[in-house]
């Protein structure tokens, strides 16, 4: 939505093809594909469809991810490892890897979505493979700023805390006693908005960042200081 009212090109991808239509038509029927982020050739027909529409890609926000459900390390069986790897990392490197090609002439800017639970570990907080694919990505994004700097491609990294979306209504914020909770958790004293992280990303994707690669910038209220 800030990236509409700025005047942006903007191409949104999901599986859910009817959320898609949903979201398109509420931001002014702005162009959508629908793709499986876990499958290559969905990743490149998302390409094609975009370059074919409007014949460059000058950013990108790799922000698709799933959360577990909550188990010690020795309770998660294999499958449920690798399905939040594949959605988490995998599919932010399907993405990458298919849209530079197209920046390296003009240039351009990737924004990675972590989580201030890829830099620090949170008590009782038994995610492994999330906090693995978190932190993975931020160490890509630095591996990648300095990959891809001298074709002027930018890399960079948001990392958040508890922001109200439909993810974590379920998981943190579906009672008054864990909204309550959830906000003591962040020093500022309030649950994060959609808005809080798209300003992050907006000045990353902008010329305001021109002259920064390998960023990581937490968003989090201050929850990674407690």
């Amino acid at each position: 939505e800030l990236f509409v009212n700025q005047g942006a090109n903007v191409v949104i991808t999901a599986k859910n093809e009817s959320i898609l239509k949903k979201t398109s038509k509420e931001l002014g029927d702005i162009f959508y594909v629908k793709g499986d982020i876990t499958k290559i050739t969905d990743v490149n027909n998302v390409i094609k469809k975009i370059i074919k529409k409007f014949g460059r890609i000058d950013v990108l926000i790799n922000n698709a991810g799933v959360f577990p459900k909550f188990k010690k390390l020795h309770n998660i069986s294999e499958k449920e490892w690798n399905e939040i790897i594949d959605i988490n990392l995998n599919g932010q490197y399907r993405f990458t890897k298919a849209v530079i090609p197209f920046m390296m002439n003009n240039g351009g800017s990737i924004i990675n979505m972590s989580s201030d639970a890829g830099i620090r570990s949170f008590e009782n907080f038994h995610a492994d493979a999330y906090t693995a694919s978190k932190a993975a990505l931020i160490m890509l994004t630095k591996a990648w700023a300095v990959e891809y700097a001298k074709n002027n491609i930018r890399v960079n990294c948001v990392c958040a805390a508890v922001v109200e979306t439909d993810m974590t209504k379920k998981l943190w914020l579906n009672s008054p006693e864990k909204r309550k909770k959830a906000k003591l958790q962040h020093p500022l004293g309030r649950i994060g908005t959609g808005k809080d992280i798209a300003n992050a990303i907006m000045y990353f994707a902008s010329d305001e960042s021109s002259w920064t690669t390998g960023s990581v910038l937490i968003v989090d209220g201050g929850a990674s200081l407690k």
